[in-house]
């Protein structure tokens, strides 16, 4: 990204439907991905009470203190993961997450997240834990390979795995993306950089982003009330068909997936899907906001029906064989 694209202010993506989605916008909201703060501080102009904001990424709530302060009380910052966010709040009237990795992490060299710019080869939202560097030098080429294949849908991942580990100790991103590079053909005109779904797909393991993502969504429907609302933006196709079938499921519109099998046994409906097909960007969204082009936006209300957990394995979910 060029410094004049850095010099932009932060756009929140698909913010114009979501809150025409999600209208009136009152009470009490959860912003389960705060980052710059740009939801949060939209929910709040367009009505609610108060949004309680949490993110996993202590740089985020650094980079607020200059003007969170503003909000008094109508602001609450949580230093967590939207995992848990039934823990942070009960009775919502609504709930928002913008799934995968924020602009500002991208933005800076030293959190390791982008081949476009050399830096420590970490990926790491909460800045604990394990690194990329260490699962890339640690795990087995079979485990690498089933997480670039499964978490970033790349065909050549055996290959990649096996280049990766002959290629150790890896320390930075420039060093994996030239590994990748040799992989793969160049990239023509207008396609994505080669190494785009394997960083992809090792940030995603690295920051278990999936299972966040179904926790998290769990997690929402134990926390809004009856009428409450959860809007959620994806950025890839497994994300998405995650949620897409999450929804289903939970509205009771899940498919059988064998047709000879017996009847999946009906549940009532803890969610009214507010629209069949995901919200995209329009043509004027996408001129101001290049981020949006990828971005999917569901919507759903919370009926009354009792919460209840559900297997991610039985609505075929991204799961690795070793349970990472």
């Amino acid at each position: 990204m060029s410094a004049a694209a850095d010099e932009r202010p932060h756009i929140p993506v698909l913010i114009r439907p979501i809150l025409a989605a999600v209208a009136p916008v009152e009470g009490v909201w959860l912003d389960g991905t705060f980052g710059a703060g740009g939801y949060t501080r939209e929910f709040l102009a367009a009505g609610a009470r108060q949004v309680i904001a949490v993110d996993r990424d202590p740089l985020a709530f650094e980079m607020a203190a200059p003007w969170i302060g503003e909000f008094g009380s109508r602001i609450v910052p949580v230093a967590g993961t939207f995992s848990k966010l039934d823990e942070y709040g009960t009775d919502l009237d609504g709930v928002v997450l913008d799934l995968g990795v924020s602009s500002m992490q991208l933005d800076l060299a030293e959190r390791g997240f982008s081949f476009m710019r050399d830096g420590p080869l970490d990926m790491r939202m909460s800045q604990a834990g394990p690194s990329a560097a260490d699962l890339c030098n640690t795990a087995d080429e079979a485990e690498l390979a089933d997480i670039i294949y499964l978490y970033g849908e790349e065909r050549a991942s055996r290959r990649i795995a096996r280049a990766i580990v002959a290629a150790r100790p890896l320390h930075t991103t420039g060093a994996l993306a030239k590994v990748v590079e040799g992989c793969l053909p160049r990239a023509k005109p207008n396609q994505s950089h080669p190494a785009t779904r394997t960083f992809q797909a090792l940030r995603i393991a690295v920051n278990d982003e999936y299972g966040e993502l179904w926790q998290g969504l769990m997690a929402a429907e134990r926390a809004l009330k009856p009428g409450g609302k959860l809007a959620v933006v994806t950025f890839h196709s497994v994300e998405d068909r995650m949620v897409k079938r999450f929804l289903a499921a939970r509205s009771g519109n899940v498919a059988n997936a064998n047709r000879y099998a017996p009847e999946t046994e009906k549940t009532v409906a803890a969610f009214t899907v507010k629209s069949r097909k995901a919200i995209i960007a329009d043509a004027e969204e996408l001129e101001m906001n290049p981020r949006s082009r990828s971005a999917k936006l569901r919507v759903a209300v919370r009926t009354d029906a009792p919460a209840e957990d559900i297997d991610p394995k039985k609505l075929g979910m991204p799961v690795l064989r070793g349970g990472r």
